[in-house]
């Protein structure tokens, strides 16, 4: 039994000194994902049943594909951020838990550039 109360036992663990920076990252990249999102929804109900030609036409007008790759950048680091906060509350295991930090990180960053590639690669009609 410990004699110390739960103010001693909480003093020294420390914090991680990056909670807020998360945290507002998370909040922002899921307010930005709401305009996006409904900005995507609508355009591509528009392009139901459309042929590749006017989809490329699509995504080669102005601003379109501007749209494309913050949607795409925010989508995919709300959901690293997301991913990370899980992992690091639920992984107890702190090897398996640094290998899935740094996999979620990749993946994002690979997929999101893929992303990316082929919105630009659409876009300019490669």
């Amino acid at each position: 039994m410990q004699m110390r109360s739960h103010l001693a036992r909480a003093r020294g663990l420390g914090s991680s000194n990056d909670g807020v920076g998360h945290w507002w990252a998370q909040r922002l990249t899921g307010l930005a994902l709401v305009p996006l999102s409904l900005w995507f929804i609508f355009s591509v109900v528009g392009l139901i049943g459309a042929d590749l030609a006017t989809v490329k036409a699509w995504a080669g007008r102005h601003g379109n594909p501007v749209m494309l790759i913050l949607l795409t950048i925010a989508m995919f680091h709300h959901a690293q951020l997301g991913i990370q906060v899980v992992v690091e509350d639920y992984v107890k295991s702190e090897p398996t838990k640094v290998t899935l930090l740094v996999l979620t990180k990749f993946l994002a960053a690979l997929f999101g550039a893929s992303c990316i590639f082929a919105v630009l690669r659409l876009s300019f009609g490669g």
